[in-house]
């Protein structure tokens, strides 16, 4: 049999987007891997001391002593070197040849600015090396048109396997909005760790438009400075919470009681919140970052993303709507979600995995 090695150091690192694409795929793939061809094996290789994540036909393996960027490249690159090597968490190996590499998008490219410099160095030149050795995936057609741009790669030759939202349909805590107070008070809702590229900001002025006390805003997130340098840790106050990270649970609770999803981004590959929203009945008004109107399409409002002025206006229009608009924008939302399945992106990735091992082009 063939052996795909999948790089787990992503079960070492805060929980975030990148995180969770990688543990929704894994999960995935130990459900479809031996339906999509039987012959291929997979293990996961980790980090020492890393916690099960309980797979079933995939095997667990902990390897070497190294930690971060070493382990990827010596300890991982080592033991995965008879394989197929998978890597899901936009870094991988440069000295391995047959290897899939999911890079999510273009961001330290794009906005250089928005990452210590520490970061942006190593993945500027992580990203060029596996651009050169490895297969890249990634995760929608926009960042597939950045990396073949940027990178310098044929778009053909880049797999996409986008997020999924299936991890959301989780029974909702009922009780979070008592616990954080806000129980019969109109709010809007922001979720996504407290960097630049997310761009609290905006939000934030947008609010201080709006007549005082008429909304308040809860902001769920974390912020890494480790990763995004001087970002700016806003105070909270009587019209914004802060409560920090908090479960899916507790997230699906403050979605279904909220008044819409703001996701002011930047820059985005993807764009996970606006799908979980839409699962849990809540709009959206989304920045007009190209791969976030690429997932929602119709089914959200826009605003340009340093365009406070224009955000008020809908956080208005959305506190003074009948049901009307929200009914029809949720309905919108429901086709939206038929696009993206955690299953079948792990299915193109397997497939791709399978290909590799067989000698073929992963992009066949």
């Amino acid at each position: 049999m063939s052996t795909v090695y999948i790089n787990g150091r992503f079960a070492t690192q805060p929980f975030s987007g990148v995180q969770r694409y990688a543990h929704e795929i894994v999960a995935q793939l130990d459900a479809v891997a031996p339906q999509v061809d039987p012959t291929v094996r997979y293990v996961l290789l980790t980090p020492q001391g890393t916690a099960s994540l309980g797979l079933q036909a995939i095997s667990q393996v902990a390897c070497g002593k190294l930690h971060g960027h070493a382990w990827d490249q010596v300890s991982f690159a080592a033991a995965a070197r008879h394989g197929v090597a998978l890597s899901l968490s936009s870094t991988g190996p440069v000295v391995h040849r047959r290897q899939i590499v999911v890079i999510h998008d273009a961001a330290v490219q794009r906005h250089p600015g928005h990452f210590s410099r520490a970061y942006r160095t190593a993945h500027a030149v992580l990203d060029l090396l596996l651009a050169r050795t490895a297969n890249l995936a990634t995760v929608s057609e926009f960042s597939r048109r950045e990396l073949s741009e940027l990178l310098q790669v044929p778009a053909r030759s880049i797999l996409v396997a986008p997020n999924g939202w299936q991890h959301m349909q989780v029974q909702p805590d009922a009780d979070v909005t008592t616990r954080l107070g806000l129980d019969g008070k109109p709010y809007f809702l922001a979720l996504g760790n407290l960097t630049p590229n997310k761009n609290l900001s905006v939000t934030l002025r947008a609010l201080a438009r709006l007549e005082e006390g008429a909304s308040r805003l809860v902001a769920v997130g974390r912020i890494d400075r480790s990763v995004f340098g001087t970002a700016a840790m806003p105070e909270p106050g009587p019209d914004l919470l802060l409560p920090g990270r908090l479960s899916d649970a507790e997230v699906a609770g403050l979605m279904r009681s909220a008044k819409a999803l703001i996701f002011p981004s930047i820059y985005e590959g993807f764009g996970i919140p606006p799908i979980e929203a839409f699962v849990n009945g809540c709009p959206v008004l989304a920045s007009t970052a190209e791969a976030v109107v690429e997932v929602c399409q119709d089914a959200a409002e826009y605003f340009d993303p340093h365009d406070d002025a224009r955000l008020a206006q809908l956080m208005q229009m959305v506190l003074a709507d009948d049901g009307r608009w929200r009914a029809a924008k949720l309905a919108r939302a429901q086709e939206r979600l038929t696009h993206y399945s955690w299953r079948r992106s792990a299915e193109i990735l397997a497939e791709a995995c399978a290909r590799l091992a067989r000698g073929e082009p992963a992009a066949g």
